[in-house]
């Protein structure tokens, strides 16, 4: 088996059609790339017990995002191990571990949803399944730089073109595969029909000498449903909301589709280049910082350039990556409330369908425009203007929030777009940026090194996101549970509001439960629940804009000898 992965086994024969490789490289980038569409999973993991509505017993929405954190934090350290390693290997051996990786976390993670043991979930789908995302993400970049030194930028889009564009796929799949299985738990009736019963916060029913623990579902949790039913009380710990049968079959069927890809892979031989093509003088690329030579992968380490460019990727990836993981959610919280003739689970769903297309078209299009502009000026364009559409957002949710238009929901939905075609241009225009300046010969495992600032932003994303979202989610609780009637808060809640947190803490309260019986005129501040999280993300695009604008070509003594 060693032998049939090694690197020799790969090595193109004379007359090789280079385009046969980005196929490969794509159908990979497809499977791994499925983990923009993660946010589709947070609700469904937020209910596994409860399944119409989160139970006391599920886990919180902070607590599932952090797998998605953990996930892309092992993307980056094993690409940083497995750039030299596939230096040595090649792509081959790398893609068919990636593959193991890949489908074997989400294999395990689905044991940790069956037995509820979250820990599970994150060595399952966070470590292995993160280890095979690095692992997939790095081996065909290299690859296709070399196969197209004439057109860098457009060889690195091609190769990560893909992985922006997984949850295409793999939004609607996972959304499909859980309807599939999905089982509707226990009906009981409306709320008039049963006697309700308020425990610790926790809520259940007396039926036929048993009691019941239950979740209530009123009028605007209906659209947040994962399949719709009708208002009224659920029983928990009946029916199935279809996520840990999900994983089982993805993670079959991506293991196969990237080993197949894996065998795919073919690398040119030493010295190839395409044909008619001759390598272009030094001096005519340096008002694009283009260099000919070569720097060494720990020699490269030694430059500021290095580190700059870790800032510039840190800081553009930590702006996007934490609105990737929570989407659907954000979606359905800003314009859920005020649009819910519009915007519902379905809806969401397409939204995080719609990131995928234009993130995938940024890659491709932004990276094969900056062989053409130069590197530094994409960068340029992706931080200014960055900026400007991040600062829109919270400007949309405030209108909406005053005056609920569908103009509101179409800014919101045209300003982060194009924020996501410039993070995906990020990824796919920062490899040939790394050939600019330290040469393509070990571009492979520098890219590898560098990709430890995604491990960086997969943490400081995610988490400035779900923090500022829950500190807001509580002042907006006790802003609102203070305007309620008491005694309607006692009728709905079957407890006082000197109880609210424990009624927070076992999910019994919410803010759509308690706008339900806030007094008339009062304005739902789900809206602006990520208003202060898109201002923080506006501040690190300015401290990337910085990064990049000092960018200079690296020294000559740090150049490979001859």
């Amino acid at each position: 088996m060693a032998g049939l992965l090694s690197k020799e086994r790969i090595t193109a024969a004379p007359g090789f059609n280079r385009w046969k490789v980005p196929p490969a490289s794509v159908a990979i980038h497809l499977c791994i790339g499925s983990v923009y569409a993660w946010s589709v999973y947070n609700p469904p993991l937020t209910r596994v017990f409860g399944v119409v509505a989160p139970a006391a017993d599920d886990w919180q929405l902070a607590s599932v995002t952090v797998i998605f954190s953990i996930a892309i934090v092992f993307l980056g350290l094993s690409a940083a191990f497995a750039g030299r390693w596939l230096e040595q290997v090649g792509p081959r051996m790398v893609g068919a571990v990636a593959a193991c990786c890949w489908g074997g976390g989400y294999l395990l993670g689905s044991v940790g949803i069956f037995t509820h043991q979250l820990w599970l979930l994150y060595l399952g789908y966070g470590v292995i399944g993160g280890c095979g995302l690095g692992l997939g993400y790095v081996s065909p970049v290299s690859t296709l730089i070399r196969w197209f030194p004439d057109h860098r930028g457009m060889a690195a889009g091609m190769a990560i073109m893909g992985f922006g564009g997984g949850a295409i796929i793999g939004s609607p799949l996972k959304r499909w595969c859980m309807q599939h299985f999905y089982e509707a738990p226990q009906y009981l009736g409306t709320t008039s029909q049963v006697n309700l019963i308020t425990e610790a916060g926790r809520r259940f029913v007396e039926q036929a000498g048993q009691r019941l623990e239950v979740v209530v579902v009123g009028a605007k949790d209906v659209t947040n449903m994962l399949v719709q039913g009708p208002e009224g009380v659920y029983v928990v710990h009946t029916g199935s909301i279809g996520i840990a049968e999900t994983f089982v079959a993805l993670g079959l069927l991506y293991f196969v589709v990237m080993l197949i890809a894996a065998f795919a892979y073919r690398i040119p031989p030493a010295g190839w280049l395409p044909t008619g093509w001759t390598p272009p003088d030094e001096a005519a690329e340096q008002g694009k910082m283009v260099t000919l030579h070569s720097v060494d992968i720990d020699e490269a380490m030694k430059t500021r350039q290095f580190y700059q460019l870790w800032i510039v990727l840190c800081m553009n990836v930590s702006a996007g990556i934490g609105v990737l993981g929570v989407a659907s959610t954000m979606m359905s919280e800003i314009f859920g409330t005020t649009l819910p003739g519009i915007v519902n689970g379905a809806f969401a769903t397409t939204y995080v369908t719609m990131i995928s297309v234009f993130n995938m078209l940024g890659r491709f299009v932004w990276a094969s425009s900056s062989d053409y502009i130069g590197r530094k000026n994409t960068y340029w364009i992706f931080f200014a203007f960055g900026i400007v559409l991040y600062c829109s957002v919270p400007f949309a949710a405030n209108r909406v929030s005053a005056d609920p238009a569908v103009m509101w929901l179409v800014l919101f939905y045209g300003a982060t777009m194009l924020i996501f075609t410039m993070y995906g241009g990020g990824f796919a225009t920062i490899p040939a940026y790394l050939a600019d300046v330290f040469g393509t010969k070990f571009v492979g495992g520098i890219h590898g090194r560098l990709l430890t600032a995604w491990s960086i932003a997969g943490v400081v994303g995610p988490l400035a996101i779900t923090s500022l979202r829950q500190s807001a989610v509580a002042r907006a609780v006790a802003d609102l549970a203070a305007k309620v009637d008491p005694a309607a808060f006692q009728q709905r809640f079957g407890a006082g509001i000197d109880q609210l947190d424990k009624l927070v803490s076992a999910q019994t309260v919410t803010i759509s439960r308690l706008m339900e019986i806030a007094p008339a005129g009062t304005v739902d501040p789900t809206p602006s629940l990520y208003n202060t999280t898109m201002y923080l993300m506006a501040v690190l695009l300015a401290i990337g804009l910085i990064s990049n604008a000092l960018m200079k070509p690296v020294a000559k003594a740090h150049y490979l000898k001859d």
